[in-house]
């Protein structure tokens, strides 16, 4: 479901009272939801976080937006209510209020704009359902309909405004099988305290299906860059999976060819293997790996970005056959505009294959090889990759989600295929997201 918060209205405000006293009774959230990053802009809710991810703990509170966790227990508004970082450009916002002018912050122990936080427990604008300490500090850099960029706000309610917290995921080991370092890999670092705290609920690696996966240590990996010319999209890691080994040439554990065997037969996904039109189709999968994520989106969220880069040794030999291996992001419960709970394809619908619309990097292609040098894809046999691309997603605040990255090969054990995944994001700052995929940049 299509997540939208209405650009005038930013969540329910109860607040009516006399325009004089309304910057002070209400706060000024100095917000605006022109802000980027809605869509396929990745730049709001980017930015790392902080806390151990890679020892299933939060050492200090952090969201990928910026800004420190903040619980109903331990969080306190600003002594004047205000949720900081007014003074440049006031804002306030008058919501319907049947019951005549009603200061929205004169009650603490209520929840006057419904986003589940009173006064009483840290938040410090209870006429903004975007603003609460379950809420993640987001960045607006475009103006907007006066033509003038909002002053910073302090959306969870630290005290702080626009406080981007650095990247967590710098000191990870290539070999690391916990399932929380990779997502601190992919750009995730927050882990959930309980009910009503946004962030990693469940983190573990599966086989395509959800199945538990054995023996499948080098189909994963916390890579620093991947051959001489690929980088990370954020921080100093990026999570790699693949139906072969996931290391590049002269890496130990390298599978020296294009052809690596790891967890075995497998069983796909339902309405998977997804078949192209006019193409053969196979339902037999092979060296399925896949990283699964259950998590719970801020308050403020209206969605969520990830990156990727697709390599293959089928192309471009088996492009169109029943030999095409795939790669999914299968998100539960499903969001409108996926495909069978897939997020990630093209504009024609096809799945991250050999097929896909984007495969742009190969001999002849139009990106060229550079991106397969040093990688394997470049000398243990002829290939082709897609280079990063953006997928986006809709999700409501608060809401529990589970997102399967899943690769395998299909039809057959041969001719790897590898992924790259980082820099995952929270979108917010008002705006619809939809489902969709394209080119970074």
């Amino acid at each position: 479901m299509t997540f939208v918060r209405p650009p005038s209205v930013r969540g329910s405000r109860l607040c009516l009272a006399a325009l004089s006293a309304l910057a002070l009774a209400c706060g000024t959230d100095g917000r605006d939801n022109t802000g980027s990053g809605i869509g396929l802009d990745p730049t709001i809710g980017s930015g790392g976080v902080d806390g151990d991810a890679s020892t299933g703990t939060s050492t200090g509170a952090a969201d990928e937006g910026g800004g420190d966790e903040a619980s109903p227990a331990t969080d306190t508004a600003n002594a004047d209510g205000s949720s900081g970082g007014d003074a440049m450009l006031p804002k306030f916002d008058i919501g319907y209020n049947p019951g005549g002018e009603v200061d929205c912050m004169a009650n603490p122990a209520m929840d006057e704009d419904g986003d589940g936080w009173t006064g009483n427990q840290g938040d410090c604008n209870d006429c903004d359902a975007d603003v609460n300490p379950g809420a993640i500090e987001v960045v607006v850099t475009m103006p907007d309909d006066t033509g003038q960029i909002p002053a910073p706000a302090d959306e969870n309610c630290d005290g702080l405004v626009d406080n981007l917290m650095p990247s967590c995921d710098g000191a990870l080991a290539l070999d690391d099988d916990d399932p929380l370092s990779a997502a601190a890999a992919l750009g995730i670092c927050k882990v959930s305290s309980g009910p009503g705290d946004w962030g990693i609920v469940d983190a573990k690696y599966v086989r395509a299906n959800g199945a538990a996966v054995a023996g499948a240590d080098l189909q994963y990996g916390l890579q620093t860059e991947w051959g001489t010319n690929v980088d990370p999209q954020e921080g100093a890691s990026m999570l790699v999976l693949s139906s072969g080994h996931a290391r590049y040439a002269g890496q130990a554990g390298e599978c020296g060819a294009l052809t690596c065997y790891g967890s075995g037969a497998g069983t796909a996904p339902a309405g998977f293997p997804q078949d192209v039109p006019a193409c053969a189709g196979s339902t037999n999968i092979n060296d399925d790996i896949a990283l699964e994520l259950t998590l719970r989106a801020p308050t403020n969220a209206t969605g969520y970005a990830y990156n990727f880069d697709f390599y293959s040794f089928e192309y471009p030999e088996w492009v169109c056959t029943s030999f095409n291996d795939q790669y999914i992001a299968l998100v539960d419960p499903a969001p409108m505009g996926s495909i069978n709970g897939n997020i990630s394809f093209d504009s024609m619908s096809n799945p991250v294959s050999v097929n896909i619309a984007f495969f742009d990097v190969c001999s002849g292609c139009a990106l060229g090889t550079s991106e397969l040098a040093g990688t394997g894809f470049d000398t243990w046999d002829d290939a082709g990759a897609t280079s990063w691309l953006v997928t986006t997603a809709p999700v409501g605040g608060g809401d529990e989600f589970t997102i399967r990255f899943a690769i395998w090969d299909t039809g057959d054990s041969a001719w790897d295929s590898t992924v790259l995944l980082d820099n995952f994001r929270w979108l917010a700052g008002g705006g619809e997201v939809d489902v969709g995929t394209e080119p970074e940049g």
